[in-house]
């Protein structure tokens, strides 16, 4: 019996594409070039299943193009290039990779935080330009992190992981507001209140979004949302391009209607609006939180371990969707 077989649409681990050569028959892409949705479409044509990163958008067109298709497995905890409905319509499962990045996204997160209310970049690019000639008292001087309120949009596994970062170890009063709101038992173990949006805007000293990207999350911090936040708070942005309007927050972080931002992904990435790259107070890091190499192999380890239980018939490890079975 013939393998399956299998699309690897961007380069990842030697070790990953030898473990999914013993069970399908791969085509890779070692230039790692970021293919067209045609050029995709094409390669995808004759394939049984996709090991995505991301990079492309998994729609009712490509589908259509592609009619062996039956699993699509992401290398991401985050699915917005996937059209769930149309993956379900078409009997294609689609997969994630959740949990294994959880700490060490998070860890990034908090990271991001702190360098952005202590202007460390801003303090660098100051020092590599050979601008620091001698001390002053108010040189840099940034936001205290310790003691002061960590606001959460988004409460999650990592915006839980955020949160007890917070808490237990720097003394942040943590206040969150999420769709539904965490059992009892994780908001004390969180040491985290649940506040209205509007609440959490007008309190927060360093706001993190950690809300998944859909539809109604759209430019969920806007203008009017910005408006809202102290002059003296920073906001943080690990979640996904589109849920912050980059436009805005420039204009903001120019304005300084808030102090200071940090962001690991943008809209339309890898592009980044060029107002954003005009303005000091903001730290910006291309889309790397869960860049261990630990976790990036579990990551991918999991995204091949899907499709291996997929096509052994054991149904995908941690599905997305359920389509209908053909």
């Amino acid at each position: 019996m013939s393998k399956p077989r299998i699309l690897v649409t961007r380069q990842v681990f030697p070790e990953i594409i030898d473990l999914l050569s013993q069970h399908f028959e791969v085509e890779t892409n070692p230039d790692d070039e970021m293919w067209s949705q045609e050029e995709l479409a094409r390669r995808l044509a004759d394939k049984d299943g996709a090991f995505t990163t991301g990079s492309h958008r998994v729609d009712a067109a490509l589908l259509a193009a592609c009619p062996r298709l039956k699993i699509v497995a992401n290398m991401a905890v985050g699915y917005n290039n996937f059209d769930v409905d149309a993956m379900t319509a078409a009997g294609v499962q689609g997969t994630n990779t959740p949990d294994v990045l959880t700490e060490t996204t998070a860890d990034f997160g908090f990271a991001l935080v702190m360098a952005t209310a202590r202007r460390m970049a801003e303090a660098e690019h100051y020092l590599r330009a050979g601008l620091w000639k001698s001390w002053r008292y108010d040189m840099f001087a940034g936001a205290e992190v310790h003691g002061s309120t960590l606001a959460i949009l988004g409460m999650g596994r990592i915006g839980q992981g955020i949160a007890r970062r917070g808490a237990h170890g720097f003394g942040m009063r943590v206040i969150y507001h999420n769709r539904s709101r965490l059992a009892p038992a994780l908001e004390q173990e969180c040491r985290a209140r649940y506040v209205s949006k509007d609440e959490l805007l007008a309190q927060a000293d360093h706001l993190v979004l950690v809300l998944p990207y859909t539809a109604e999350s759209h430019h969920a911090i806007g203008a009017a949302e910005l408006a809202r936040m102290k002059p003296t708070a920073t906001l943080v942005n690990i979640a996904r391009g589109g849920i912050v309007d980059d436009a805005a927050l420039a204009q903001a972080l120019k304005e300084r209607r808030i102090a200071a931002a940090g962001l690991d992904v943008f809209e339309g990435e890898p592009t980044v609006h060029p107002a954003l790259l005009e303005v000091p107070n903001v730290v910006l890091t291309p889309h790397i939180a869960s860049a261990t190499v630990p976790t990036r192999l579990a990551m991918a380890r999991l995204a091949a371990d899907n499709l291996i239980a997929f096509f052994d018939g054991r149904g995908a490890l941690t599905p997305v969707n359920s389509p209908a079975k053909s």
